[in-house]
């Protein structure tokens, strides 16, 4: 498989999953392919269309005007992504039920977010994170660190993790090059994001969130039909062990005692419970409430009520990762117990190309062998889908940081339509960073995509939920007590991340030498040792510097955030429009575009003709509307019981499967 790393050959050259090459050489599959493709092209068009976006305002946050389904829709789908696919379903071959948990830890945060985080972010008038940070400490530092922090995570765990699975995916299901494969999906991602802003990923997303569940449930009807009904899952689950166990040690081929729970011995467990509830909580506050991919599709709601039951469909859609991912994982286990269960290094090379285990490709094994013509285009469509969500998400915010938080320092007076065209720019520079990084993920099978995804946020996050959280609920914090958090709690999780690489994670046949006293820890236990770590350094260096005087927080802290005066920022904003005072000048010299050029400004949204100037009291009136947070009492009331309704499901679910 050397060869194949670079893009040498078009097709695998043996058969060496057991199932032998499967292309895509019936009409029913390539046609539903193809009728897939035109469709989310046509909502794309749509989208692009119907939507301003020759403006910040309406490329990166959709022109505030989105209501609450495609919210929920895009969130879901924006986290979803084909890392889930096959993360997910792997972990769950290897291990239970326990990673479904970790799914539905979300449906009591992304309450969190509706009801606490975002009401102040929209009372802050802010686009981005760092941007908030900014408006509530000042200074520079926290917003560049912040940044650059979030797209090297892009980068190194959701970019990454998404192209791999999906090349798993696509390597097994079509027999197709990986590199190639990736290669095409990420220009046709690129494409949409470049030219159609928040809202064509928003619809798009919207659709690929209906194709991805309706595919996911009827490969779960055909395994569970395979199968035989979930009693006898529950019970071939526990006997389905690999012919061939390698004179390995019980545990290591053996399905857990504690497969069918969620909640595992605070010690001896693979997920401990106190991790599950705490540590995880601390992750999924980083990434529901502070992370700019999710954080800039409430943004983009019509009012508040909106966001809220966005959020709360969200979580409904939440519940469904348990039966469409984690049970088809541990039956692929049942259906193929020598190949998704492998034990010896030399047998699992054969079958997946990774010797420590072949759990990655229970999801995709189960879609080549069980789907019948048509249906597997149809989830082969799901894939592909899962894969552009996930990255055109993250290729559209990624860009939204670059050209606010870093492009805005060294052109202070950009035009608009500059910052639009940077924004552009960098998505193109993103993806082709992702290409060369293809090989690197590759050769780097450790068979634990998803603990991977987890450990990585562990090591680097906690100092971030930290600063965001007393940000909020704590005025007294400041920004010297912010940065030395962040950098002291950055330096403590990447001395845990480095040593974890240079010994290597190992495997159960060959375990890791990394020093207990550093590596015994359990990613989520120390992600609970760094978050409280950062808060004492936090609140400790605060208390012992000038604190901000509440001029300058109003609406940036719970406690201030129904204050009427005027604020005033301790800093400037970076970037200031100043299309008005040089229009006149702009006016003399302006050309009729060649039709060339006028096409290629029309399909990317940089249209010639000007947005109305405002006058003062027009634009006052604007960004009152933007910062608005009143609720019809009516709604506000709708949306508050079904909050409740959804804590309830997500109470009974977790007593039920604990």
């Amino acid at each position: 498989m050397a060869q194949d790393y670079f893009g040498f050959s078009l097709t695998r050259n043996n058969a060496r999953n057991g199932t032998g090459t499967v292309v895509l050489n019936n009409a029913a599959d390539i046609s539903v392919i193809v009728i897939y493709f035109l469709l989310v092209l046509a909502v794309g068009v749509w989208a692009m269309v119907r939507t301003n976006r020759s403006t910040v305002g309406g490329f990166f946050l959709a022109g505030r005007s989105m209501v609450w389904w495609p919210i929920g829709a895009s969130l879901f789908a924006s986290n979803i992504g084909s890392g889930h696919f096959v993360g997910i379903a792997g972990t769950a071959a290897a291990g239970g039920i326990a990673i479904g948990g970790m799914e539905w830890n979300a449906l009591v945060v992304v309450i969190i977010l509706a009801w606490l985080f975002v009401p102040i972010y929209i009372k802050a008038g802010v686009v981005t994170m760092p941007e908030y940070l900014k408006k509530r400490f000042g200074g520079q530092r926290i917003r560049i660190y912040l940044s650059v922090l979030s797209l090297f995570l892009y980068v190194f765990t959701k970019i990454s993790a998404d192209m791999f699975s999906g090349a798993i995916f696509i390597n097994q299901a079509l027999g197709l090059n990986i590199y190639l494969a990736v290669i095409m999906l990420l220009l046709i991602t690129a494409l949409y994001t470049v030219t159609g802003g928040l809202a064509a990923v928003i619809y798009t997303d919207t659709f690929q969130t209906v194709i991805m569940v309706i595919g996911s449930f009827i490969l779960m009807g055909f395994a569970f039909n395979e199968v035989g009904g979930y009693e006898n899952f529950q019970r071939r689950y526990m006997e389905a062990i690999p012919s061939n166990t390698f004179n390995a040690s019980a545990s290591c081929y053996e399905p857990r005692e504690d497969s069918f729970h969620i909640f595992r011995n605070a010690i001896t467990g693979d997920l401990p419970w106190p991790g599950l509830i705490f540590g995880l909580t601390i992750q999924a506050t980083w990434y529901w409430c502070t992370d700019q991919v999710i954080v800039q599709r409430c943004l983009s709601a019509k009012n508040l009520s909106h966001v809220k039951a966005g959020c709360i469909l969200c979580g409904y859609l939440k519940l469904l990762p348990m039966f469409l991912m984690v049970f088809p994982g541990m039956m692929s286990r049942i259906l193929y117990p020598d190949v998704v269960a492998c034990v010896d290094p030399a047998e699992c090379l054969e079958y997946c190309d990774a010797s420590v285990g072949c759990t990655n490709i229970a999801y995709p094994k189960l879609v080549v062998d069980l789907m019948p013509d048509g249906l597997r285009g149809l989830m082969l469509s799901v894939m592909m889908a899962s894969l552009m969500s996930s990255l055109t998400s993250i290729f559209n915010s990624a860009s939204t940081l670059f050209t606010m938080d870093i492009y805005t320092k060294i052109r202070k007076r950009a035009s608009e339509r500059e910052l639009m065209i940077a924004g552009r720019l960098f998505i193109l520079a993103l993806i082709g960073v992702s290409i060369a990084w293809i090989p690197m993920v590759q050769s780097a099978q450790s068979g634990q995509l998803f603990d991977y995804i987890q450990s990585i946020t562990s090591y680097l996050t906690p100092p971030v939920a930290a600063v965001f959280m007393l940000a909020i609920f704590c005025k007294r914090v400041n920004e010297s007590g912010a940065f030395y958090g962040l950098v002291i709690g950055l330096l403590i999780g990447l001395s845990r991340m480095i040593t974890e690489f240079v010994y290597g994670t190992g495997s159960c046949i060959n375990p890791s030498n990394c020093p207990t006293i550093i590596c015994g820890v359990h990613y989520l236990y120390f992600s609970i040792i760094l978050f409280v770590v950062s808060c004492i350094i936090i609140l400790g260096v605060s208390l012992m510097t000038k604190p901000i005087e509440d001029k300058h927080l109003y609406r940036l802290c719970w406690s201030l955030r129904n204050r009427t005066e005027e604020r005033v920022d301790l800093e400037q904003d970076d970037w200031i429009d100043d299309q008005g005072s040089n229009d006149m000048e702009i006016e003399e010299h302006v050309e009729e575009p060649g039709l060339c050029k006028k096409a290629v400004m029309c399909f990317c949204g940089l249209d010639q003709k000007k947005a109305p100037t405002l006058s003062s009291e027009e634009q006052a009136e604007l960004q009152k509307k933007l910062t608005d947070t009143s609720e019809v009492p009516l709604w506000r009331n709708v949306v508050n019981a079904n909050a409740i309704i959804l804590l309830c499901v997500a109470v009974f679910l977790h007593g039920f499967f604990g």
